[in-house]
């Protein structure tokens, strides 16, 4: 039925329930008040009948979704009813000096049953179409944890919208008080978390949502485990803020991916003290359309920098995360720049113009097996890149230069991270020249869903059916969500003295071939679904990977998850001469580069 035809139907149900009531108000009261004459009687109905479409209309009862009637909608009715009787109360006393009251009592309570009735009926009658509907197609069983305010909610949506697919079947909830509850369609509460796996079987469940969003990654985990069984695909519904502020809908609902299982604990950071350096100024990022350079973007907006200047050297990249920054609307200046960090006299003339106050160098070239086979590029990119933009930094008095580094820059086996490490030393020893500026180093390990890490490609392989490649069952590499790392970056470069080379913590190592498995789970597969072939170490890869060698650790942690390591490094005359001695041999590019890092 279209708004047009509802409009016209409720419009014909209300007159005829107004109408009629005061006549059959005055029936039932006649053998008591048989002094009111029929003219007196027609002209209060007319007056009611008036005054109901005036007060319907001002209480929008005409334009509601009566399907999902709720207490909000029955208090609109009562509003408009009331006033209207109100209003013809008074009316009627000014009229024929009588006020009419018993009858005005009586149709006051008929107007609420009738008309609240013929809006239940409509909901009613809604649900057993709509059930009808659902008996003919499979819905899908459904288990939800959390019967809280988001639990709740969920399963009335749920049982509102058929579309969803999913039957609400049966809830579980830690507290005690909410044990045998009854929610919404007749949900019972029917245990706590520990019951998940019993209760999944008892029901013939096919999907788990978590409606509880504040959960710890270590909660989710073993939600996750209890829920894992074949053919029972785990969900979660989003955060109940966003949710009640009405930016998302309560059955936006996401798979249970690898990086809510893998993602620690979120930091708070010293929102302050960053917000002190960082609004109002001018915050340049290299590499801005990249994974880390981008998310950078995103977390240092929130902070009110007067202007953000995103450099790289894709253009799409650039043009992508322009976009998504300028929706936003947050009153920044967002400026796009396409240069190559390797071409000096591009990066000075853009610290010439725009003159930025902080600066988070993450441009790099980071593919370990192909910089083996281009070192020299690496070298051109990852040192000379950073030497480039960090001596501009300096020379235009940039208050902080923020190195983005890796874990692969300890003892490394590789051309990749050689160059990472020799571009802190670049830092170091530049931060010791350079009196206005602040140059320091941040490493870390391997971010969650970065572009051309094993997630991407690990999700790539699954939907093409397999197999997933790894390079050794032994193989174990530190993760951390983007956001997690950029948020570190960017407290850690608010410490920085000079010089430092701060190291994230990353907490344990993952088993590579365990974040297979786990990845195939997560799809809805089993092992003997999608197979896992091992392929061999690949050229500069290490079995593990290491954030500090033993001559750089030290026990000082300067912040939660953030410590400081102690690197050494050479004069920047020394590392200048090494570097041009390396680009103009023709061979033995790697053993020189080697050389030079060792202490």
């Amino acid at each position: 039925m279209g708004a047009k035809e509802r409009y016209i139907l409720l419009l014909i149900i209300d007159s005829l329930i107004v109408t009629f009531s005061v006549f059959i108000g005055y029936y039932i009261l006649a053998p008591f008040f048989l002094q009111y004459t029929m003219p007196a009687l027609v002209t209060t109905s007319i007056i009611l009948l008036i005054s109901h479409h005036l007060f319907a209309y001002v209480f929008n009862l005409y334009h509601r979704a009566w399907e999902y009637a709720s207490v909000r909608e029955l208090m609109a009715i009562t509003q408009a009813v009331t006033a209207s009787i109100i209003a013809t109360y008074i009316l009627n006393m000014l009229l024929f000096q009588t006020t009419f009251t018993r009858l005005m009592i009586i149709t006051w309570m008929m107007h609420l049953i009738l008309i609240g009735g013929s809006r239940l009926s409509w909901r009613v009658s809604r649900h057993r179409l709509s059930g009808k509907s659902n008996s003919e197609k499979e819905m899908v069983r459904t288990l939800v944890v959390g019967a809280g305010k988001g639990g709740s909610m969920l399963i009335k949506q749920m049982i509102d919208t058929p579309t969803m697919d999913m039957l609400p079947v049966v809830a579980v909830d830690d507290d005690e008080a909410k044990q045998r509850v009854e929610l919404a369609g007749g949900v019972k509460v029917e245990g706590k978390r520990e019951d998940i796996e019993k209760l999944i079987k008892k029901y013939g469940i096919k999907k788990v949502v978590i409606a509880i969003p504040s959960l710890s990654k270590s909660e989710l985990n073993n939600i996750y485990e209890m829920s894992n069984h074949e053919n029972v695909e785990v969900m979660i519904m989003p955060n109940i803020d966003d949710v009640m502020s009405g930016r998302v809908e309560v059955n936006a609902l996401k798979k249970v991916e690898v990086e809510d299982l893998l993602g620690r604990e979120p930091v708070e950071l010293d929102t302050v003290g960053i917000e002190d350096q960082v609004r109002d100024r001018t915050i340049l990022v290299t590499g801005a359309g990249g994974s880390i350079g981008s998310e950078i973007v995103r977390q240092i907006t929130k902070f009110q920098p007067r202007q953000v200047i995103l450099l790289g050297h894709g253009e799409n990249s650039i043009y992508t995360i322009l976009e998504e920054m300028t929706l936003l609307n947050n009153n920044i200046d967002y400026v796009p720049i396409i240069a190559d960090v390797q071409d000096r006299n591009r990066m000075f003339q853009v610290f010439e113009v725009y003159r930025p106050n902080i600066v988070y160098h993450a441009a790099a070239h980071k593919h370990v097996p192909l910089m083996e086979y281009n070192p020299k590029e690496a070298i051109k990119n990852n040192v000379l890149g950073t030497k480039n933009t960090a001596e501009a930094a300096c020379e235009y008095h940039a208050e902080r230069f923020v190195l983005i580094s890796t874990d692969k820059a300890v003892n490394p086996p590789n051309v990749m991270g050689a160059t990472k490490r020799l571009a802190e030393m670049v830092i170091q020893a530049l931060d010791e020249e350079c009196e206005e500026t602040t140059l320091v180093a941040v490493r870390f390990g391997n971010v969650l869903g970065s572009r051309g890490s094993v997630i991407p490609k690990f999700r790539s392989q699954i939907e093409s059916g397999g197999p997933i490649t790894v390079t050794d069952s032994r193989m174990t590499r530190y993760f951390m969500t983007i956001p997690e790392a950029s948020r570190l970056v960017i407290q850690a470069g608010s410490l920085s003295s000079g010089g430092e080379v701060f190291v994230l913590d990353m907490g344990e190592p993952v088993k590579i071939v365990d974040l297979a498995k786990n990845m195939i789970r997560l799809s809805g597969f089993g092992e003997e679904d999608i197979e896992i072939d091992f392929t061999g170490i690949r050229p500069g890869e290490k079995l593990y990977e290491e954030l500090l060698n033993e001559n750089e650790i030290v026990s000082k942690q300067v912040y939660e998850k953030i410590h400081l390591g102690k690197a050494s490094y050479k004069p920047i005359d020394k590392i200048n001469y090494e570097i041009e001695e390396i680009l103009n041999m023709k061979e033995s590019t790697k053993t020189q580069l080697m050389k030079l890092i060792e202490q």
